[in-house]
């Protein structure tokens, strides 16, 4: 506090008052209050004390679903951040899921390979691929909005499931597949038991290491001069524009960018499974990551990490419910298959979380957090 009683930068903020800033850094910092910075290092340490602790089968669905809320986060900058309601994002991840197998695969196999398996090579390949055909559909931004743009980026995923199919030397082709990207670092290889402990164990680890630098790097995204315009369009494109803000310029960069995170989370989660159909890059997916940002929370990254958690740990009873859930009609014997299932879901959760909670399950820790600090005099 200055000798005339205005608060200096330096300042602390009076306790129990987390949201009063005195300086604009106070306001601009990546976890602007302690309680925030700890409850964040208690998670991190967790979760990597988990690999430790969980069996194998546990670690491999937790890694799938680091790996997919990479991709919700991408999702989240187009669509949260910038307002770009996109539907397309499928298309995106098959993109890098190819570009990573076709690096990573072998010269000689009966698909396109290359025979470069470490991961520092296939990775930012993958995402700038796919940030490449991000920037080249980006443009379609800047004349449309609203639903006619999620239309046109709907139609990339049905165009891109017909591509995939019939180009055979790159995807194998529907029903045979190919071998996905080879997760190798430094001459390590991450999917054998190694060093790191067993083939889940290390790959688990790979995914929430790479999850924490993507997630770091998307607040640092959303707090810059370049997330505030991401913002400000999505508010109100038009006054964004008037104060100065290039709009072709932003919407093209929002799609580049969520479309790396979209090709990097492709060519990762894959090299999981260790196999990649083409049938795999459908609507559903496409459904499955809006679900996440809309369940989890729209324009917070960790409200995507929480809704791909969600939504990840929620398959396995979709797994199981196919047989108990037959069809009211005269052959009993007929079930529902995991993908509809899977549809009904989806789409029941989102209208669920739309009507009674939109800010979704970050608006319901907020909620929460809320009546804590205000009680007793919770209203």
């Amino acid at each position: 506090m200055s000798e005339s009683g205005v608060p200096t930068g330096r300042s602390r903020r009076p306790r129990g008052r987390p949201l009063l800033y005195t300086s604009y850094a106070q306001d601009m910092a990546l976890l602007d209050t302690r309680a925030k910075r700890g409850w964040t290092l208690a998670l991190v340490v967790l979760a990597f004390a988990l690999s430790a602790v969980l069996v194998d089968r546990s670690l491999e669905v937790l890694a799938g679903a680091y790996v997919l809320a990479i991709g919700a986060i991408g999702l989240n900058i187009v669509t949260g951040y910038a307002g770009q309601v996109s539907l397309g994002h499928a298309f995106f991840v098959a993109i890098g899921a190819y570009t990573g197998a076709a690096l990573s695969g072998p010269a000689d196999g009966r698909t396109l390979g290359y025979g470069l398996t470490e991961i520092w090579i296939w990775l930012p390949a993958a995402g700038l691929v796919a940030a490449l055909a991000g920037v080249l559909v980006a443009p379609l931004a800047t004349r449309l909005r609203g639903l006619y743009l999620a239309i046109v980026t709907l139609g990339l995923v049905f165009l891109g499931e017909h591509v995939f199919k019939e180009w055979d030397h790159l995807t194998g082709g529907p029903g045979v597949g190919r071998p996905a990207a080879v997760p190798v670092l430094f001459g390590v290889p991450l999917h054998e038991d190694g060093p790191l402990g067993t083939r889940e164990q290390a790959l688990y680890l790979l995914m929430l290491v790479l999850l924490i630098v993507f997630a770091v790097a998307a607040r640092n995204l959303a707090r810059s001069r370049v997330g505030r315009a991401f913002m400000a369009i999505r508010d109100r494109d038009i006054a964004a524009e008037v104060m100065g803000v290039p709009l072709t310029r932003y919407k093209v960069l929002a799609f580049g960018i969520s479309s790396f995170y979209a090709g990097c989370a492709g060519a990762l989660l894959y090299s999981i499974t260790g196999f990649v159909e083409p049938g795999s890059f459908s609507l559903l997916m496409s459904v499955q990551f809006i679900a996440m940002v809309l369940i989890g929370g729209v324009a917070t990254v960790s409200g995507a990490i929480a809704g791909a958690l969600f939504i990840s740990l929620l398959q396995p009873l979709t797994r199981a419910l196919p047989s108990l859930l037959p069809f009211i009609s005269a052959d009993t014997t007929q079930t529902p298959n995991v993908f509809q299932v899977e549809t009904v879901l989806y789409g029941l959760l989102i209208i669920l979380f739309l009507v009674f909670e939109p800010r979704g399950l970050f608006g319901i820790w907020i909620r929460v957090r809320t009546y804590w600090k205000s009680w007793p005099f919770s209203y």
